[in-house]
């Protein structure tokens, strides 16, 4: 359990600059204190203790602002930096290295028992006031940009932004999907595209003025046909 402890403070100090000692984190880091309640929540739900376990969560839901239901998976080297407005759904299942802001929410779509919250893979980063939802997989080493709404599946190395969220990035490249991510429909991107296309034929056409003005072109003879 120390060992545990000690490598949460370390992920801290590596992941968050403002950190200026041990102390600070034991004593005025939400995110920390969250997850130390989750873990002894998580260990009594998993014996069956379910109403001692949401007690417990209950209890850092009024100490931390985050919402960790005990059902909930979560691996090591888990941080909640600023946290306030956090929920995590029972059934989601976090990986390892996982970094989240304020105001995440990894939520469900639907009041049927079963899985309903998302599956975040390792290394994702999830920026603050996203929302993941339903029983989908966020793939490892992505990044879902801040107030993003993803309820679609997202492939690993992938960066995800806007409502509902879509690839921008995968694999370090620009990543156009016209559909948005996984088949989502993005009338905002399609009408980018739209316009980008007609300013580069915009562009082409003046270009074409341009060189005719200053004779670039050869200018057709007066009297002769066009």
């Amino acid at each position: 359990m120390f060992h545990r402890i000690q490598n949460e403070i370390n992920i801290i100090f590596e992941r968050d600059p403002a950190a200026q000692s041990v102390l600070e984190i034991l004593f005025c880091y939400p995110g920390f204190h969250a997850v130390r309640f989750h873990r002894a929540a998580h260990w009594l739900w998993e014996r069956n203790l379910r109403f001692p376990a949401r007690l417990l969560s209950h209890v850092a839901r009024f100490l931390t602002g985050i919402e960790i239901h005990p059902g909930a998976t979560i691996g090591e080297g888990f941080f909640i930096d600023h946290g306030m407005g956090v929920v995590i759904g029972e059934t989601a299942e976090i990986g390892k290295n996982v970094t989240l802001y304020h105001g995440v929410t990894l939520g469900g779509t639907s009041w049927k028992k079963g899985k309903r919250h998302p599956t975040i893979e390792d290394n994702v980063i999830i920026g603050a006031n996203a929302a993941i939802l339903g029983p989908i997989r966020i793939g490892e080493n992505s990044k879902i940009g801040s107030g993003s709404v993803v309820n679609k599946e997202v492939p690993s190395h992938s960066t995800v932004v806007g409502i509902p969220g879509r690839v921008v990035f995968r694999e370090g490249n620009v990543y156009q999907d016209p559909t948005g991510v996984a088949g989502t429909p993005d009338p905002e991107g399609k009408a980018l595209r739209c316009l980008t296309e007609q300013l580069k034929a915009l562009e082409q056409r003046l270009d074409e003025v341009t060189k005719r003005l200053n004779g670039e072109t050869e200018l057709p003879q007066v009297g002769s046909k066009p």
